[in-house]
C-alpha cells in the first residue's frame, strides 16, 4: 500500500515486487523493470510507462491494457 504519487522512478528495479495496492498516480515509471512484478491493485492512473520492461508473469490491474513492450 505504498504511497508513491508523482514518484521518480525512472530505470527502478522491481523485478518480483508486490506492489499490490501501491498508487502509482502520475509515477514516471519510464524504462523500470517489472518483470514478474504484483501490480494487481495498484494505481497506475497518468503514470508514465515509457519502454517499461514487463514479461507474462507480470500481474496488472484488472482490466488495466499493459504497454507495449520495448523494441
Amino acid at each position: 500500500q505504498a504511497n508513491l504519487t508523482e514518484a521518480n522512478l525512472i530505470k527502478a528495479n522491481f523485478e518480483g515486487a508486490d506492489l499490490n495496492r501501491a498508487d502509482l498516480t502520475e509515477a514516471n515509471l519510464t524504462e523500470a523493470n517489472l518483470t514478474e512484478a504484483n501490480l494487481i491493485k495498484a494505481n497506475l492512473t497518468e503514470a508514465n510507462l515509457t519502454e517499461v520492461k514487463w514479461d507474462e508473469s507480470t500481474v496488472w490491474p484488472e482490466g488495466f491494457t499493459p504497454p507495449e513492450q520495448p523494441a
